[in-house]
């Protein structure tokens, strides 16, 4: 299970932090909004990797989601944490990322800031063993044949259809 514990900034809708909460408020309900990271890995034949979230996630147990997703702890800034999400859960040092935007997500429980960059990789991806249940390429007709299928998560979906697709 996460460390419910674990301490994230609070931050206004333009990123500005302005207190800190523990994972465990950041995800009861209370729709405090927090800082994640977002890092969708391309190959050069275009296919998008996806990670598969492990069933004991508190939130989107067992579907697929984007390559890298992860929050900013505090006192961390956004570049350093996108850093050690994409070695923690992917096993990437050397990546070039492109912003792509920043937007706020609301999900039943969570109210984040997402920040969405993008990379083109073809190296070795190692999914981390203790934080995902594995991953894999995707081609984006596959995805596409998938969205709607409760395959992904929602704040996947909707980013892939919003934002992503628009830059490929």
């Amino acid at each position: 299970m996460d460390n419910q514990k674990e301490l994230f900034p609070v931050v206004d809708e333009e990123g500005n932090v302005i207190g800190s909460i523990s994972r465990g408020e950041a995800h009861n309900g209370t729709k405090i909004l927090h800082p994640v990271v977002h890092l969708h890995v391309f190959n050069s034949k275009g296919e998008l990797y996806l990670q598969h979230r492990p069933a004991w996630k508190d939130i989107q147990p067992d579907k697929w989601d984007t390559a890298t997703g992860g929050h900013v702890d505090y006192g961390e800034n956004v570049e350093d944490a996108l850093q050690r999400e994409v070695r923690e859960e992917l096993g990437i040092i050397d990546f070039t990322p492109e912003i792509i935007c920043k937007y706020v997500f609301e999900g039943a429980r969570e109210r984040e800031l997402v920040y969405v960059n993008k990379t083109v990789y073809d190296g070795e991806v190692k999914p981390s063993d203790s934080e995902l249940a594995g991953g894999r390429f995707w081609s984006i007709d596959e995805i596409k044949d998938n969205i709607g299928k409760g395959v992904f998560t929602p704040n996947f979906e909707d980013e892939f259809i919003g934002k992503i697709l628009k830059t490929i």
